[in-house]
Formats: structure tokens, C-alpha cells, sequence
């Protein structure tokens, strides 16, 4: 079982959920899939708890407010650019390092693990529509690719005849990845949802079944909103945690 986990933004509370709810159904490897940094109160912890992540194992991905917080030039809007500022000065010289060092993608077996579309990663494309998906499908011949940088979860099949369909997963329904199709899995945020649920998003990769869940777990909204008032962050950030948008 791989734990699938995007767009953490140094949300605290959001990461320690997911990370336990994992253990409970019994992960045993973890992806780490870009967006470590950015928006949230606790950079650091976040990085640092990837960090033993890694060590173990698991595979981290490198995200646009990971490059932007190693000091790599990013192109954001206002909001996240003081976010980001911010973050910098939270962040020591191994944890900025271990960003930096960050992969734009990895193959693992039938897998691709990238953070924004796969056909132009260091441009961080958004996958929004079926257009920019098939582009992102036709990048590479994994059978299964696996993105975030979206923060709402969407999921996209390619049938050997050529037709795309994209389809809005539901939660806690294990969907079959059947061998003849290739599939973009784009996975939602743990960090910072935006589609309208506040509670944290993952998913599962389930290889012996070869089923993927994508997972809502509540957490401790409130003291992450509270955190990132308390530190001076835009309080716009705050309100996109409880609303979830």
C-alpha cells in the first residue's frame, strides 16, 4: 500500500492526520508529490518530518513553493509570494537544502510521481481540464501518473483507443485500475483543499489490487488557521482552511 500525499503546505495538523490515518490502513511506502512549503505556519516540522520520510525510504517530489522557498525564481501571485518570503526565514540551511535537491519527477515501475503536469514540470502547468491531461498523459508511457499542485482531486483515464474521460472521485471508493488503460490521478491537497470539503485529502495506491482511494480526513482546522494569523501570514490563508476553497 503506497499513501499518496500532495500539496502539504506546511500545515501541521493536516500532515500528522493524514500521516496516521496511513499508518492505520496500513501504508507501507509514501510519496511525497511536490508543495512541501508554502501558505502554511509550519514549514519547518513539514520539512523536517519528510525529511525522516525520505530517509526510510520514501520518495519526495519536488513543487513550485519548495523551488521558490530554496530561492529558486518562481512566478506567484502576491499572497503566496509573502508566504513564501516568510517561509524562507523559517527554514534552516539542511531543510533548505533537502528542497533544493528535490527531483521535478520520478519513474517507479509502471508509475510517475511529478508535481504540476508531467509534459513541462519545471513550468508547473496546472492539469485543470482534459486538455492539459492528455498533454501530461502523452509526456510519458507510465501506466499511472500521479500529480497534485491542483488542490482539488480529479482523476483521468485514456482508453487504448484513444478517448479521455475525466471524472470527479468519490471518497473512500476504491476505484480499479484496470491494466489496458492508463490513468492521470491528480490527487487534491493535504494542505489546503480547494474544492469546497476542508478536510485533508490523500490517496492510497492499493498495488496488490491495483486500486487507488483518495481519502478526506478532518483535522485540527482551527489551530491552523489560528497559527497562521498568529504569525503574520495573510489572514487570506486562514479563511481558505476553514472554507476550504
Amino acid at each position: 500500500m503506497i499513501a499518496l500525499l500532495a500539496d502539504i503546505h506546511g500545515n501541521r495538523e493536516a500532515m500528522t492526520a493524514c500521516l496516521a490515518d496511513a499508518e492505520r490502513k496500513a501504508a507501507e511506502r509514501y510519496v511525497f508529490l511536490g508543495d512541501l512549503v508554502g501558505y502554511g505556519a509550519d514549514p519547518g516540522w513539514v520539512v523536517d518530518r519528510a525529511m525522516e520520510y525520505v530517509a526510510r525510504g520514501a520518495i519526495a517530489i519536488l513543487g513550485n513553493h519548495d523551488a521558490a522557498a530554496a530561492g529558486q525564481q518562481v512566478a506567484m501571485n502576491e499572497t503566496a509570494a509573502a508566504a513564501i518570503a516568510w517561509t524562507r526565514g523559517k527554514l534552516d540551511a539542511a531543510q533548505r537544502n533537502f528542497l533544493e535537491k528535490l527531483p521535478l519527477s520520478v519513474e517507479d515501475g509502471d508509475r510517475l510521481y511529478v508535481h504540476a503536469s508531467a509534459d513541462e514540470p519545471a513550468r508547473w502547468h496546472y492539469v485543470l481540464d482534459a486538455q492539459r491531461a492528455r498533454k501530461s498523459l502523452e509526456a510519458t508511457p507510465a501506466q499511472l501518473t500521479f500529480c497534485g499542485h491542483v488542490h482539488s482531486p480529479a482523476l483521468y483515464l485514456l482508453s487504448q483507443t484513444g478517448k479521455l474521460f475525466g471524472f470527479m472521485p468519490t471518497a473512500g471508493v476504491a476505484i480499479p485500475l484496470l491494466g489496458n488503460r492508463r490513468f492521470l490521478a491528480v490527487l487534491g491537497a493535504v494542505g489546503q483543499p480547494r474544492d469546497h470539503n476542508p478536510a485533508a485529502c490523500y490517496a492510497l495506491l492499493d498495488e496488490a489490487r491495483n486500486m487507488l482511494s483518495y481519502i478526506r480526513v478532518p483535522y485540527d482546522v482551527a489551530s491552523a488557521a489560528q497559527k497562521i494569523r498568529d504569525a503574520g501570514l495573510p489572514t487570506v490563508l486562514a479563511a481558505r482552511l476553514e472554507q476550504g476553497y
